[in-house]
C-alpha cells in the first residue's frame, strides 16, 4: 500500500492549510476540493450536446460523459483539488475595463482577450500544478494523480462550483464575489481523500448584463451558450469560414472576446497576479489591424513565441483580422486598408481569398 493511502481523515484534514500555503507560494490564488460524483451534471450536458451548442468541437462529443465522470477519465480519482489562477497582469490599472471598452469604439485597433497577451497559461499553470502535485507527494508519499489546464475532458467550471472557487455566472463561467471571473482554473485528479470544500452560492441575481452586451447573443439562456454564435469560439476554435451574418458583429476583436467579463458587476474586483507571465506583450496589445496584417508567418511566428495565440495558426490568424479589416474598412472608408487587403489577394488561400473579399466589399 502507497504511503499516502495510509494517512486517516485527521490526518488528510490537518494537511489542508499547508495544501493551500504550497499553492499560494506558487501564484494560485485559492484552492479547494471536490468530489468524483457529477452526476446531476450530465443531464446538462448532453442536452449541450444534443443541441449543437459545441459547434466543430467534435472532441467534446467524442468524449461525451466522461467529461462528467472523473474516475472514469482517470481511473482511481477520489477527488480532485481545484485551483484558481487571477490573470490580470500586475501592473492593471484600475479602470482597465474602460480602456477595454474604449478599445473596441477605435475599429481599427485590433483587439485580443486580456487572457492571452501574456505568456500561454497551459503552460504556467501545468507546471505549477504539477510542482503543487509533488508537493503533496513530498507530505505524504506516493499517491496517484493527474494534472490539468484546460487539456482534456474535464468539467473544469461544475468542479470549481463544487469546491468553492466560485459560482457559475450566467455567461458559464465562474465568478467568485471577491476576484470577478478573470481567472484561471486547474485541476489535479488525485486518489486521496481529501476532505471536500464548501461550495459557495449564486450571486448572479436578476442581472442579465453579460447576456444583453453579448455582440452575438451566444448567451442564449441563463447559463446556456450555444458557442457556435461566440467570437471566443469563432475566432480560436473555429477553422472554417467564420460565418458571414456574424462577420459584423466581430468589430475589431480578433482573438477571444471578453465583452461579457468587462459587463459583469463582480469584476471590480477582480484581481491582479504578480507573476511576470501575464504581462501583456506589446505587440499583442497596442497593435493597429494593418500593422499584425503586415505580419509574416515568421514574424507571427515569433512574436507568439509562448502564448497561447500561436495554437490558432498564422492562417487562422490573418482570417480573423481580414474580418476585422473588412469592419474597419466599413466605418473608416480608408483606401490604406483596402490596399492592404488587396496586396494579399493573390497568394492567399481560398479561406483567406473568401473573407478578403467580403472584407473589400464592406467599401
Amino acid at each position: 500500500m502507497d504511503d499516502a493511502r495510509k494517512l486517516d481523515d485527521e490526518a488528510l484534514l490537518a494537511l489542508m492549510p499547508a495544501l493551500r500555503e504550497w499553492a499560494a507560494a506558487l501564484g494560485f490564488s485559492q484552492i479547494g476540493v471536490a468530489d468524483v460524483d457529477l452526476s446531476s451534471a450530465e443531464p446538462g450536458l448532453m442536452a449541450w450536446l444534443h443541441n449543437g451548442f459545441h459547434g466543430s468541437m467534435d472532441y467534446m462529443a467524442a468524449h461525451g460523459l466522461k467529461r462528467a465522470r472523473p474516475a472514469e477519465l482517470v481511473p482511481g480519482t477520489v477527488r480532485v483539488v481545484t485551483a484558481r489562477m487571477d490573470y490580470l497582469p500586475r501592473h492593471t490599472p484600475d479602470d482597465w475595463q474602460a480602456i477595454e471598452w474604449d478599445r473596441l469604439k477605435r475599429p481599427t485597433d485590433a483587439t485580443i482577450s486580456l487572457y492571452a497577451r501574456g505568456r500561454d497559461y497551459h503552460k504556467v499553470l501545468r507546471h505549477r500544478l504539477q510542482k503543487l502535485a509533488d508537493k503533496l507527494a513530498d507530505a505524504v508519499g506516493p499517491y496517484g494523480h493527474r494534472v490539468f489546464t484546460d487539456s482534456a475532458p474535464v468539467l473544469e467550471v461544475e468542479l470549481a462550483s463544487r469546491s468553492g472557487i466560485g459560482w457559475r455566472g450566467k455567461h458559464t463561467l465562474t465568478l467568485h464575489r471577491e476576484a470577478g471571473s478573470t481567472f484561471f482554473l486547474g485541476e489535479i485528479y488525485v486518489d486521496l481523500p481529501l476532505p471536500l470544500s464548501e461550495p459557495v452560492t449564486s450571486h448572479c441575481g436578476s442581472c442579465s448584463a453579460c447576456l444583453d452586451v453579448c455582440p452575438t447573443q451566444a448567451i442564449v439562456a441563463p447559463y446556456r451558450l450555444d458557442a457556435r454564435r461566440c467570437i471566443s469560439y469563432l475566432t480560436i476554435e473555429h477553422d472554417g469560414p467564420i460565418p458571414e451574418e456574424l462577420r459584423p458583429l466581430l468589430g475589431n476583436r480578433i482573438y477571444g472576446c471578453d465583452d461579457c467579463q468587462l459587463v459583469c458587476p463582480w469584476n471590480k474586483y477582480a484581481q491582479r497576479n504578480e507573476l511576470p507571465d501575464f504581462d501583456p506583450r506589446a505587440s499583442l496589445t497596442g497593435a493597429t489591424l494593418l500593422q499584425l496584417w503586415a505580419w509574416t508567418e515568421d514574424d507571427f511566428l515569433r512574436h507568439t513565441e509562448g502564448s497561447a495565440i500561436r495554437r490558432i495558426g498564422h492562417a487562422r490568424w490573418r482570417r480573423n483580422i481580414a474580418v476585422a479589416l473588412g469592419n474597419a474598412l466599413r466605418a473608416t472608408h480608408d483606401p490604406a486598408i483596402t490596399t492592404a487587403l488587396q496586396s494579399k489577394r493573390a497568394d492567399a488561400s481560398p479561406l483567406l481569398c473568401e473573407h478578403i473579399d467580403w472584407a473589400l466589399a464592406q467599401h
